[in-house]
């Protein structure tokens, strides 16, 4: 097959979704003729490209622009904040250290609650403290956490990206990798318009599952390789409209029953949750329901929907996914209306227009970060962000079970810069849920502050990248963190 032929080809395969590594092995992939070959038209070209607009995407995105190159951020939604804003998940876990004394994730994520707190639509983490009706009542792990508001999330994140000089393009869908040889070059994105090209020097994978470096070539975990399972995922949402003090006095007189059997928590609500079980209006794998106060005071963020086995690098499992999730939150809504004090007139305020996952794809990166890094407290010469997140993980023991284990030695526990270079292709960072970690390790820092920071630590190793004409791969650290630290993150 004669180049012309493999392109025309690669362009009808592109159109049916196939998982293959475009163009990978030739000379200049972008010449006119090519992509009209594969009739798909080269429309961008920037220095630094940026798959995915969630917590990490948009943290890279404008940390990259920050430092003088040019960048492009695609985004299949029609805004930026992914699960923060699309999927409604809130509040913000923990950013501080694990003695609740000192805020350790700082730098860009900061920056966004602060302009928030300012904008009236985030309560600051410092006045947010373990077991009260904005941590769900939970104690480990659960302090400093950080109420916000999506809508005015999605607005500072449009005007931060406005600021920092990125280009932003929003219902583009990432179809595959451009590679040059085992060099990332670019991407093929799938827009209104048709096929496109976006020609780049870095790219930063932040698609939540791997899926540039996946559809690169670079070597992929999916899930737990011993049990051959993913975490469960959740459709968070909303409800307003609710008695607060009613369910706020409800709960504080049953904190004394809160437990732990088997694996499975027992905590707001279980007594409710289990009257539903008994009279057959309750077939959720959850005995009792994690709510968290939000900004106003009638409103409440859901975290109580689970739904087993999603492949989320399947449009099938997605879709089962999110019916079922559906399905779940309506169950979840006639519970709150029939059982629970002060939810008799609560309202659907909105569901996550995605599935929340927990996880799906982990590359697998020069360092591979483990669980037994996180509970001692491993700080290493190239840690890019410091954090004491608990290793959460869901549904291991049973459908039901919860395993929550907090960091054991030390205050905090880091990221090394490794955990984001993928082994195999050059010229591309993965941050977000995605990185180099074992199952049980990306259970800890799965979450979002942990994703903003290393977001943010991919978009300066990507400018300093470019500026210094060579590869993420081979960037010196030690200067990467004297940046980061001039930019106002922590690292201990």
């Amino acid at each position: 097959m004669d180049r012309r032929d493999f392109l025309s080809t690669a362009g009808s395969l592109l159109v049916g979704g196939a998982a293959m590594s475009f163009l990978g092995g030739c000379t200049n992939p972008f010449t006119p003729s090519s992509l009209k070959a594969g009739k798909i038209k080269e429309s961008y070209q920037t220095q630094v490209l940026v798959l995915g607009g969630g917590p990490a995407g948009v943290c890279a995105a404008i940390a990259a622009a920050r430092q003088g190159v040019k960048v492009m951020i695609v985004e299949q939604g029609g805004a930026l904040g992914g699960m923060a804003t699309l999927g409604v998940v809130a509040p913000f876990m923990t950013c501080y250290d694990t003695t609740g004394e000192q805020m350790i994730i700082k730098g860009i994520f900061e920056e966004i609650v602060d302009r928030m707190v300012a904008l009236g639509g985030a309560l600051h983490p410092s006045g947010i403290r373990h077991t009260t009706c904005y941590s769900a009542w939970i104690t480990a792990g659960h302090d400093h956490l950080t109420p916000f508001d999506a809508e005015t999330m999605k607005y500072v994140l449009d005007t931060m990206c406005a600021e920092a000089g990125v280009k932003v393009l929003f219902h583009a869908n990432f179809v595959n990798s451009v590679l040059s040889g085992n060099k990332a070059v670019g991407a093929v994105i799938l827009t209104k318009g048709g096929l496109e090209a976006v020609k780049a020097d870095i790219v930063i994978d932040c698609t939540g599952d791997g899926d540039y470096a996946a559809r690169a070539g670079a070597p992929t975990e999916f899930g737990n390789p011993r049990t051959g399972r993913v975490q469960p995922s959740t459709l968070f949402f909303h409800i307003n409209n609710v008695d607060s003090r009613q369910v706020e006095r409800n709960v504080e007189s049953k904190l004394h029953t809160f437990h732990k059997r088997d694996g499975v928590s027992h905590r707001a609500l279980h007594w409710h949750v289990l009257k539903a079980v008994e009279n057959g209006d309750w077939d959720i794998a959850r005995r009792s329901v994690n709510i968290y106060k939000g900004v106003r005071d009638d409103e409440w963020a859901v975290n109580t929907t689970r739904i087993a086995r999603v492949d989320a690098t399947n449009s099938e499992d997605l879709t089962r996914g999110e019916i079922e999730g559906r399905r779940q939150v309506k169950m979840v809504m006639d519970f709150f209306h029939k059982y629970v004090p002060g939810c008799k007139n609560a309202t659907l305020k909105c569901t996550g227009s995605t599935l929340g996952i927990r996880e799906s794809r982990h590359i697998l990166g020069e360092y591979i970060l483990q669980v037994e890094d996180l509970l001692n407290g491993v700080v290493t010469d190239d840690a890019i962000l410091v954090a004491s997140n608990s290793v959460d993980v869901h549904g291991r023991l049973s459908d039901n079970s919860t395993e929550y284990i907090t960091v054991q030695n030390g205050r905090w526990s880091g990221v090394p810069y490794s955990t984001l270079v993928p082994q195999g292709v050059e010229n591309l960072l993965v941050a977000g849920r995605a990185l180099s970690a074992t199952s049980d390790a990306a259970g800890a820092v799965r979450v979002m502050p942990p994703c903003m920071a290393m977001g943010q630590a991919a978009g300066v190793a990507a400018a300093l990248a470019v500026k210094g004409s060579t590869t993420p791969r081979n960037i010196d650290p030690t200067h990467l963190r004297k940046v980061l630290l001039e930019n106002g993150v922590f690292l201990g």
